[in-house]
């Protein structure tokens, strides 16, 4: 199979990133390029980022999970601890998000290290979850083979059965993590491939030092 794809060309024509908008904060940027995007471009998952780890087996895998809290500390999504990703991320916490909001033109590359957020944060998002959401979480053992779909929709329906009139809790397998920056890079697609970069890295006093990048 061969095909040629050097055909495939856009240009990126809807904003810019100048050095001298660039906040202090690269957390400031985050925010107000989030809530642009979900004002601007309502169809679009906004939440949606794409989670990079270095798996058990040396190779870097990449999936995609939502976020559901960003703070000045971090950025906070949700899983299986069982999970490939949660057994990756206990064995080497740096990771990398990414962001692509192909509306905008625009691109956040995130690296960070990741912990295990407080009990009683992971007790309380579980508990604001649909049922049937909840019921998912103790059906699958995240990444673990199954014969097949009819195995999975079986369990969930005995599960159903069990917790008609009871309550569901948050299995000890189950929770959440947050990635705290150590680096973010915006990227703002620009006319004739000449891309804005605007680098933040942190540094040991807890500032940032801003570079803008070659594209």
């Amino acid at each position: 199979m061969e095909n040629d794809l050097s055909n495939y060309r856009k240009s990126y024509e809807k904003g810019e990133l100048l050095l001298k908008d660039a906040p202090e904060n690269p957390l400031e940027l985050f925010q107000k390029w989030f809530y642009e995007v979900d004002k601007y471009f309502p169809e679009v998952e906004n939440n949606a980022m794409t989670l990079s780890t270095i798996g058990l087996d040396g190779f870097p895998k990449s999936r995609v999970v939502l976020l559901k809290k960003f703070t000045f500390e971090g950025f906070i999504f949700y899983t299986n601890y069982q999970s490939e990703k949660g057994r990756a991320i206990e064995e080497n916490p740096n990771v990398c998000l990414s962001f692509f909001w192909h509306g905008a033109e625009r691109q956040i590359i995130i690296k960070g290290k990741t912990e295990k957020i407080a009990t009683n944060l992971s007790d309380g998002y579980f508990e604001s979850r649909p049922k049937g959401s909840q019921l998912g979480a103790l059906a699958s053992n995240q990444s673990e083979i199954i014969s097949s779909r009819q195995f999975l929709e079986d369990k969930l329906k005995a599960l159903e059965a069990e917790y008609i009139e009871k309550e569901v809790k948050r299995p000890e397998h189950w929770g959440g993590f947050i990635v705290k920056p150590v680096e973010i890079e915006f990227w703002q697609g620009r006319p004739n491939r000449l891309h804005d970069r605007i680098r933040y890295q942190l540094q040991e006093d807890f500032n940032w030092l801003i570079h803008r990048l070659s594209p």
